[in-house]
């Protein structure tokens, strides 16, 4: 921990967290909570079930799958197959936008599509209402795609949404039908449904286009979902240097891209943990590379824009990065230099999903903010302590649950896009090639990792610690707020962003100082804290 911050001892912390816990599960969780040491990672437990009665931020297979991959792509209508309240809670909740190139260009996010189930469909089975949803979808919209997501309830029942979906597509003929199997109840946590939706937009997706891509610099940006506009900033940058993205998985995304992204030379991945698996599968079946990026904070985007300019091996590349980066860099210090006085030494506590909790500490880092704990809702020991424990990494019974696609080359698209010597060459250069560090590497000394951090754990931390703001969802906010703690929202933004890149950074600059220098947060008081307020009762009354 950085020597200006006289906190607790971190181990006195870890007792206090987990000394409340029945026997059982404090031994459990104390495998979630490590003090970190950048120079030997310690082992964190992740990925493993949430204690029933633990109040969780985590989300369900579905959100992982319909909510967070598929939903941000504009052209495709996702049918929710279960009740409306699965549904309802995949509309537009993500705050992912999208810009079609013209006014008459298919645009289904603002849509919620379901099949509503009822109690006589979850007694005699709910495919014939299915079929009837499709049919009337593609006779309404007449979509490129259509998705169907299974609920829980639909798992239970044993509907079967694949055999749905293929006689349908035979009968339309011109709207790829397919579904995923992604009750809500498989996996541990969102992360399942992930690996759900990478395994079926890679079976049933991509490479259905081999129509050429012009561009000498082609790449894909991976789990990026628009919140916020990101994806128009980093499209923004890369327009300005030269590069041409073929397809984004999957913000501000379109089928005919996604179908079209084997024609890249190059995958960028953003969001390890929702889509390392695309990654991987598109190397195997078509040969092209992939590179973990950051593209939230400014100095992370001239980073990673270095490393693809390092990948392509262009002079002519190069120099336009460095110019853009050159015109770009005096804006975002002059933003800095006002802030920054006002943000020194402050702290920042994070537990949110995906790579969010890593990224963002580089925000707070560039405003001279500590990130004092960290912890992810659904990720596994990779997202934390790199890639290479992979093959340490016990698969348990959840784990297997989850299809692994037999994936090999393909005989008429495999291009490896770089050699075994060029790839080793670039690793050599420091430019990881298929490879990420974890979050740990670049946390400090002594602060606090936290996997699945509980309701409890969350009050306690705020309470020993004091942090000056705290990142995580819509499901915390108002309890923290309450507590006198700026809340940031970093899974939707609330009205925020966009957060990525340089225009990026500065909007998040100006929203944390806004937050962390408000008065208003000393002046809370609970209704139960105010003077004169002996005892709070609820009272009830007929009439």
């Amino acid at each position: 921990m950085a020597a200006n911050y006289n906190f607790p001892d971190p181990s006195v912390i870890k007792e206090e967290l987990i000394n409340k816990y029945p026997a059982k599960v404090a031994k459990k969780r104390s495998k979630s909570i490590v003090i970190n040491d950048p120079e030997t990672i310690p082992e964190v437990q992740a990925n493993v079930r949430t204690v029933p009665g633990i109040i969780s931020q985590r989300g369900c297979s579905y959100a992982g799958c319909k909510g967070v991959v598929l939903g941000p792509t504009r052209d495709i209508v996702n049918i929710t197959h279960g009740p409306i309240g699965c549904s309802f809670y995949s509309w537009l909740t993500r705050r992912n936008q999208t810009r079609p190139e013209s006014p008459t260009d298919e645009n289904f996010i603002t849509y919620c599509f379901s099949t509503d189930m009822q109690e006589e469909n979850i007694v005699f089975g709910g495919e014939k209402k299915l079929k009837v949803a499709i049919q009337e979808a593609y006779d309404l919209f007449h979509p490129k795609a259509i998705a169907i997501f299974s609920t829980c309830p639909v798992g239970l029942i044993g509907d079967d949404v694949h055999a749905a979906a293929r006689e349908m597509k035979e009968k339309l003929g011109d709207c790829n039908v397919f579904g995923f199997s992604c009750e809500g109840y498989r996996g541990v946590s969102q992360s399942a449904g992930h690996h759900i939706a990478n395994n079926g937009v890679f079976k049933h997706m991509v490479g259905r286009n081999n129509a050429p891509v012009e561009g000498k610099f082609k790449l894909n940006l991976l789990g990026e979902y628009n919140i916020g506009g990101d994806a128009f900033e980093i499209e923004r940058i890369f327009e300005k240097c030269g590069i041409t993205l073929v397809a984004s998985f999957s913000g501000n995304s379109t089928v005919t891209a996604i179908e079209n992204a084997h024609m890249a030379d190059l995958n960028v991945i953003l969001c390890h943990r929702s889509i390392n698996y695309m990654g991987d599968m598109m190397e195997t079946r078509y040969g092209i590379p992939w590179m973990k990026v950051n593209f939230v904070g400014a100095e992370s985007s001239a980073k990673s824009l270095r490393k693809i300019a390092e990948y392509f091996g262009d002079a002519e590349l190069t120099a336009r990065i460095e110019a853009v980066i050159a015109e770009e860099a005096p804006k975002v210090k002059a933003i800095i230099d006002e802030i920054r006085p006002r943000t020194e030494g402050k702290t920042a506590m994070l537990f949110v999903g995906g790579s969010r909790a890593h990224h963002y500490q580089d925000l707070f880092s560039e405003l001279g903010m500590t990130t004092i704990a960290a912890g992810y809702e659904f990720a596994h020991r990779d997202d934390y302590e790199g890639r290479h424990v992979l093959p340490n990494i016990k698969i348990d019974a959840d784990s297997k649950n989850i299809e692994e696609l037999k994936v090999t080359a393909d005989p008429d698209l495999f291009n490896p896009r770089k050699s075994e010597a060029e790839l080793e060459e670039l690793k050599a250069k420091g430019v990881e090639i298929n490879g990420y560090e974890g979050m740990m590497k670049q946390m400090e000394s002594k602060s606090l990792v936290i996997d699945d951090v509980s309701h409890y754990e969350s009050e306690k931390l705020i309470e020993l610690y004091k942090p000056d703001i705290f990142c995580a969802g819509i499901k915390e906010k108002y309890v923290v707020q309450k507590m006198g703690v700026p809340l940031k929202q970093l899974h939707s933004y609330d009205y925020g962003g966009p957060y990525t890149g340089f225009e990026g950074a500065v909007n998040f600059y100006k929203d944390i100082d806004r937050m962390v220098n408000n008065p208003v947060w000393k002046l809370i008081k609970a209704p139960w804290e105010k003077a004169g307020t002996e005892s709070l009762e609820a009272t009830y009354g007929i009439s």
